[in-house]
């Protein structure tokens, strides 16, 4: 697929906006580890496979382990994740398929291990996550070869 439109291009302000409010997320309180595994969960359910190699690459870079990168789309089934990411993956998951909505039990699940300004920046973080998937899906963008 060819790249159709490079809205950074083609719209700077608007691609800026979106740039300021991923740096606004990297200054808050969520940590890098957290913002990766929900970058990189909420691009699996989206199928970007551009978003996908990047913040898996950000991810290893960031000290993340491969076991936890490979198992993430199975993160219920493995031992690998702590009762906040599985807190957190598991909102990331009900946003990004927000047609069913959140449930009280998830929210709930997370208020028990994260404050209010916590799950209030994961909820940041996944929205941001999804406006990226769907500027690079709806764009046509691909990762580079090796």
């Amino acid at each position: 697929m060819k790249t159709r439109v490079s809205i950074g291009k083609t719209d700077p302000e608007a691609y800026k906006i979106l740039l300021n409010l991923d740096q606004y997320i990297a200054k808050g309180v969520v940590s890098k580890t957290h913002r990766e595994l929900i970058k990189i969960r909420s691009s699996q359910i989206n199928g970007c496979a551009f978003c996908i190699d990047m913040h898996t690459k950000d991810a290893r870079k960031a000290g993340e382990t491969e076991q936890r990168i490979y198992a993430l789309n199975a993160w219920r089934e493995t031992p690998f994740f702590t009762e906040e990411e599985r807190a957190i993956l598991a909102l990331t998951e009900e946003v990004t398929l927000i047609q069913h909505h959140v449930s009280d039990a998830t929210y709930e699940a997370a208020a028990k291990v994260l404050d209010e300004a916590y799950i209030a920046q994961v909820i940041l973080a996944i929205i941001a996550i999804n406006a990226w998937n769907r500027f690079a899906i709806s764009t046509g963008m691909e990762p580079s070869p090796l």
